[in-house]
């Protein structure tokens, strides 16, 4: 039996709670599919489209009613958590109901400990929540030097906060406990709320860790033996949407890396996935990772479809 964790993106869980639904519904198939290939399987899920709801709607709602408190990062990165497995939850048990599998589903609120003094603090580049107009803008960071909101595109001011890397995982043994008492479990929602040790406690810190990167930790420290980081596309192309464009079936984490210098792979998309892919097969021999579709995903974990990456 292999351990597989399963990364998927937030987006593919739609902008609404009934969206999300419904989509979970279809991808529930998927995931089991890769139980049914004899493995024990860990899901991480981004969070993009449902913290900055969660973030705008409390900031929106204490703006015009003095008694709602602001609610910073790290609760709303809880909050997602909460609400995303809750529907994960209930979508996988409905599909191993239907299987007749006795596999149970849990999900674990994550703290992932980051640097206090990782670099990305200095150069906060994660853009989170609304569009403010210039003036409102200067006015929230007046109030609350903390923050830092910056003009975006053309499109107004929006708030910008780090985005450091993950270092090691809070709830790990917690994790390993479930999966080896037969759960499916859900874990590192949205890359995790990031912590810092600060006297010995454990302190939440508003930032953003890449769901990757988080997921790529995730599958190091449970041992796992693949990482399956499903996204919109069947297989990783170099020359993407270009005439000339080319899929890859398989590469080494050398080519990988080459395909990175030549800027293959667009920062805010493909490169975080496979610099992930990467960390995570060079932490251990015969490890390997798999970019592929969703619907696709108990093919790729067969080696039927994705692109493999290998050490």
């Amino acid at each position: 039996m292999s351990r597989i964790v399963v990364a998927l993106g937030g987006n593919a869980l739609g902008n609404t709670p009934k969206e999300q639904e419904q989509r979970i519904k279809k991808a529930a198939a998927a995931l089991i599919g890769l139980i049914g290939s004899e493995n024990e399987i860990i899901v991480s899920h981004g969070n993009g489209p449902q913290v900055g709801m969660i973030h705008s709607a409390f900031d929106l709602a204490s703006r015009q009613d003095d008694s709602i408190p602001t609610i910073d990062l790290p609760e709303c990165t809880a909050m997602s958590q909460g609400y995303i497995g809750y529907h994960l939850q209930q979508g996988l048990k409905m599909e191993l109901q239907r299987q007749g599998m006795p596999w149970n589903v849990a999900t674990v609120v994550t703290q992932i400990e980051v640097y206090k003094d990782d670099p990305a603090f200095k150069h906060p580049t994660k853009p989170i929540g609304r569009f403010y107009d210039q003036a409102t803008a200067e006015k929230i960071m007046s109030k609350d030097p903390q923050q830092r909101l910056v003009e975006d595109s053309g499109r107004g001011w929006r708030r910008v906060v780090a985005s450091p890397k993950p270092i090691d995982i809070v709830e790990k043994d917690s994790i390993l406990n479930l999966l080896n008492n037969e759960y499916i479990v859900i874990a590192c929602g949205g890359g995790g709320i990031p912590v810092i040790e600060e006297q010995n406690q454990l302190v939440g810190i508003p930032a953003v860790i890449d769901k990757d990167f988080a997921s790529a930790k995730l599958a190091e420290l449970v041992a796992a033996d693949c990482l399956i980081i499903l996204t919109a596309v069947d297989q990783v192309a170099i020359h993407f949407g270009k005439p000339e464009q080319e899929n890859i079936g398989e590469m080494s984490v050398a080519q990988a890396k080459k395909y990175c210098e030549a800027g293959h792979f667009a920062a805010g998309s493909m490169l975080p996935k496979i610099q992930a892919a990467i960390e995570f097969v060079e932490t251990a021999p015969g490890r390997k990772a798999i970019i592929a579709s969703l619907e696709k995903a108990s093919l790729a974990a067969k080696g039927e479809s994705g692109t493999l990456i290998y050490h």
